[in-house]
């Protein structure tokens, strides 16, 4: 059976990772971002490594007009259809600070245009009765810490939608992964200081397949995160507004 794998973001080092393992098994890849050359890059890269077909199409969470065209041509292709979303931007809080309209760029990017985009995809996967969606939000969308609160509201809130949607399209026949990793070393998280435990991208992108397969709900990568966050989730109120963390 075909299978065809939408992936959002397909620029990132995570994105990049899964894509190549996703090649291995012969999937079509719908590869979609803003960096078209990136992209076509990428695309030969999938085809060298065994995938079906690989297509860069272009994607831009703050851009609604661009989504139609990249469900239209997932539909027109027989089998199961499967998205995965990597897309988000993390300007510095201090940046924000100084200039919060930059907040409503990071909940497009993070939030309310993957949401959107998975919004107008759900009724065709109810429809054909299969498909997963793999949606990555971050640990930092547990709490929100002094240092990314505004980042962390965006994925606290994409998460908090994937779980409705998870229970949508459940009874259809599809699934859906909330994947929340710590650190990773990507674009994103260069020069961020106080990184330690930096996992590598093609680790998060075998946890991803692991969690895909064994349809988990939702998943922490690596998997320590989960006792990590489980601590900080606890911590008192009047304890966790004093430190800096």
């Amino acid at each position: 059976m075909n299978t065809t794998w939408i992936i959002l973001g397909a620029t990132s080092s995570m994105a990049r990772a899964l894509s190549r393992k996703l090649s291995a098994q012969g999937a079509t890849l719908l590869l979609c971002g803003r960096d078209m050359d990136d992209l076509a890059a990428t695309a030969a890269d999938c085809v060298a490594r065994g995938a079906t077909a690989a297509e860069a199409l272009a994607f831009d969470a703050r851009k609604p007009a661009t989504f139609a065209p990249i469900i239209e041509r997932a539909t027109s292709q027989e089998g199961e259809i499967n998205c995965a979303v990597f897309v988000g931007s993390m300007p510095s809080q201090d940046a924000i600070d100084a200039d919060p309209s930059l907040i409503e760029g990071v909940i497009q990017d993070s939030h309310t245009g993957p949401a959107t985009f998975l919004q107008l995809l759900a009724p065709e996967l109810e429809a054909r009765g299969q498909g997963t969606v793999v949606g990555v939000g971050s640990v930092a969308g547990d709490r929100g810490r002094i240092g990314n609160y505004v980042y962390g509201s965006a994925k606290a809130g994409f998460a908090t939608y994937l779980s409705g949607l998870r229970n949508r399209l459940t009874r259809a026949g599809g699934h859906v992964v909330t994947v929340k990793p710590g650190f990773v070393d990507t674009a994103m998280t260069w020069d961020v200081e106080g990184m330690f435990l930096v996992a590598a991208p093609e680790k998060v992108a075998d946890d991803i397949l692991k969690a895909v397969k064994m349809k988990r709900n939702v998943i922490y990568t690596p998997f320590f995160w989960r006792y990590i966050m489980l601590i900080i989730r606890h911590i008192p109120e009047a304890v966790f507004k004093k430190m800096s963390i």
